[in-house]
């Protein structure tokens, strides 16, 4: 093992995905040894190779007008097939019971009528659009792409944390942190069976074209983004350029006789896929907000005429309302008739009185989040909060207690991050994400580790200064079948490892270490 690591030891009532009781664990016993190879200064070389490499590419996010690079540590996230085969099945049955969930809430709303949950919590979202009632995507599907939240509790078992079905981002970085790293340590990476990530955009594609209005065999799909000063344009850019379609803004599109055209140095040409990263106010000003430039006037209109697709579906947030998170494993079971595979975190609904009453009398527990937020904004953590702080949030709660959850304060799961050169647990969570076509729900194998840098922080996001991992799932190393025997025991998967049945998996492995032999490419 390195000796960057003979020091290194887990944050006290945190799991650790590295260490444990036992020592080492098996994810990570390959992984270890082949940095152990490499002494300190060369490891310190090649994190700061990291650095440079993502500012040279114009890797980065917006805080404030601030584009910053977004950091990748030198160490991966390391997942066994079997652990990821818990996170897949779970998070794509999350996706079914959450678009069965929206078609209901736009539709007959059989879940209010027997009880599942009310109708208030889903009409005073702030998130629901009553305009979208009776809308029928073409193939059905709302929910096209997905971001689940998971964080590892104090035991290391996977809890979801939050449902994103709006515009989830992040997934241009999982392919870009698998590039840079393979880079970056190659005698590492090409030790290791790693579960490629590269297909996604074709994944996504075929989605959105399966989406298309019927009767349309070649359709024309464009990603509509708010423009180069969105915190997500880089994203954004990646993904037209990775699917070969057009990226657009608003004002590259034309609405009239309720159809949709993309403005060409050759004329109008008709669009039926709109990959939509604008959010829905701002998406149609003649029927959200009017002042909005980022979108097109006469979208929904053409939307329902059945004339074009808006994926995701306007009026998605309302399942990632905090609030409607709390009824997603009733829904689970009212509309799949399964029990959860992947547990929630305990929430108080403080619209509840006897919820409001305990949690007022423990602010300085527990962790309160705002309903609509996302990106880690306006979360209170109270233990860490001032007595101030804890006052105005009591008068924020009893004045719109609909707006707000409280959760206990969960010790996000540790892995070891380069810090100053040397290496300290920082607390981590994954967003996997999720495509799906109508027929089937991809579960894109990794998704995003993001890693809170500053010391204790349990707040990951990137626009609170947030970095990322490489989220790495190693290929299963049984024969076919043994896919979903979730409790087996695992061995460390390193090569030589042969997945029968998987020649495509394969075949993109084999691209990735050859790109890695020629100096990999740029994202």
């Amino acid at each position: 093992m390195s000796l960057l690591f003979r020091d290194y030891a887990g944050t006290p009532k945190a799991f650790d995905e590295v260490v444990g009781a036992e020592g080492v664990r098996v994810a990570y016993g390959s992984v270890l040894r082949q940095l152990g190879k490499l002494d300190g200064e060369e490891v310190r070389a090649r994190a700061e190779y990291l650095k440079s490499t993502y500012l040279d590419q114009g890797v980065t996010f917006d805080i404030g007008g601030e584009e910053r690079p977004f950091p990748l540590d030198i160490v991966p996230r390391v997942l066994l097939s079997s652990e990821w085969a818990e996170v897949e099945d779970g998070v794509a049955q999350r996706v079914r019971a959450l678009e069965a969930f929206l078609a209901d809430v736009y539709g007959e709303g059989r879940a209010f009528r027997d009880g599942v949950i009310p109708r208030r919590v889903v009409v005073t979202s702030p998130h629901y659009h009553r305009v979208v009632a009776g809308l029928h995507p073409a193939n059905g599907v709302r929910c096209h792409v997905a971001g689940i939240d998971l964080i590892r509790d104090e035991v290391g078992r996977f809890r979801v944390l939050e449902d994103n079905v709006r515009v989830p981002s992040g997934v241009s970085y999982v392919m870009t942190n698998r590039r840079a790293m393979f880079s970056a340590l190659p005698e590492v990476t090409s030790r290791h069976r790693i579960r490629p990530v590269e297909g996604y955009p074709l994944q996504l594609l075929a989605a959105l074209r399966a989406a298309a209005p019927s009767g349309v065999p070649d359709p024309t799909v464009v990603v509509l983004t708010p423009g180069v000063f969105n915190s997500a344009y880089f994203e954004h850019a990646l993904l037209a350029r990775m699917m070969g379609v057009e990226l657009v803004e608003g004002r590259d599109l034309v609405c009239h006789s309720g159809r949709v055209s993309i403005r060409t140095t050759h004329g109008l040409r008709p669009v039926h896929v709109i990959y939509r990263r604008v959010d829905d106010e701002f998406l149609d000003p003649a029927q959200f907000r009017s002042d909005s430039v980022l979108g097109c006037a006469g979208l929904l209109t053409a939307a329902r005429a059945g004339n074009v697709t808006i994926a995701n579906a306007i009026g998605n947030g309302v399942a990632d309302d905090k609030l409607v998170y709390t009824y997603v494993p009733d829904l689970i079971r009212y509309y799949l008739g399964e029990e959860p595979l992947l547990a929630s975190v305990d929430t108080w609904r403080l619209e509840d009185p006897a919820h409001r009453e305990e949690v007022l009398d423990r602010l300085a527990e527990l962790v309160l989040k705002p309903v609509d937020g996302s990106g880690g904004k306006g979360i209170v953590i109270g233990p860490k909060a001032t007595v101030k702080q804890l006052d105005a949030l009591r008068a924020r709660i009893l004045k719109d207690p609909r707006g707000w959850i409280a959760q206990p304060v969960v010790q996000l799961s540790t892995v070891p991050t380069m810090i100053d050169g040397q290496m300290a647990p920082r607390h981590v969570d994954l967003r996997p994400f999720a495509v799906n076509s109508g027929s089937d729900v991809y579960v894109l194998p990794g998704g995003l580790t993001r890693v809170a840098l500053p010391e204790g922080e349990l707040i990951v996001n990137s626009s609170q200064g947030g970095g990322s991992k490489d989220t790495w799932v190693l290929a299963r190393d049984a024969v076919r079948g043994k896919r979903r025997r979730r409790r087996g025991r695992d061995v460390v998967a390193s090569v030589p490892l042969v997945d029968l049945g998987e020649e495509k998996v394969a075949h993109q492995q084999a691209q990735q270490q050859q790109q890695t032999r020629v100096g990999g490419g740029s994202c």
